[in-house]
């Protein structure tokens, strides 16, 4: 059984976070105010709060399978073809990638598609997908 995550973090614009993860990412909004969002982000809770000065500025990255990963980043593992079609309706839309959708770790213990991408707020986002689930926490 899933157990959901709850999640909070900063966007400077309301609008176009509520068009960016209820409407590119098909997230259904729950609960809100005038200063935060609730999304149903697969199953977990995210929470999108306003902070006017929210940015990216203090990014950092750290090496993984040849690519720098941004940290912080959040995300979550959705099975294989939902994972394709996100790629695919980002890849539409015209989402700029960190790190473009491609297999990590082919061929290897862990191997996963994977791909980055910031929201409007300069969050860094990292959705994945095992086509064996079992990978998940291989060593």
């Amino acid at each position: 059984m899933l157990t959901p995550f709850h999640l909070a973090f900063p966007v400077n614009d309301l609008d176009a976070a509520r068009s960016f993860y209820g409407g590119l990412l098909e997230c259904a909004e729950g609960r809100s105010s005038d200063q935060w969002i609730d999304f149903d982000f697969f199953g977990h809770q995210i929470v999108a709060h306003l902070k006017p000065y929210a940015s990216n500025a203090n990014a950092h990255h750290n090496p993984v399978d040849g690519h720098d990963v941004p940290v912080p980043h959040f995300g979550v593992v959705l099975p294989m073809k939902t994972w394709e079609a996100l790629a695919e309706r980002l890849r539409t839309a015209g989402i700029p990638f960190i790190i473009e959708p491609y297999i990590r770790f082919k061929g290897e213990v862990g191997e996963q598609a994977t791909m980055f991408f910031l929201d409007p707020a300069g969050n860094a986002l990292e959705f994945k997908a095992f086509a064996d689930l079992g990978q998940l926490f291989a060593k």
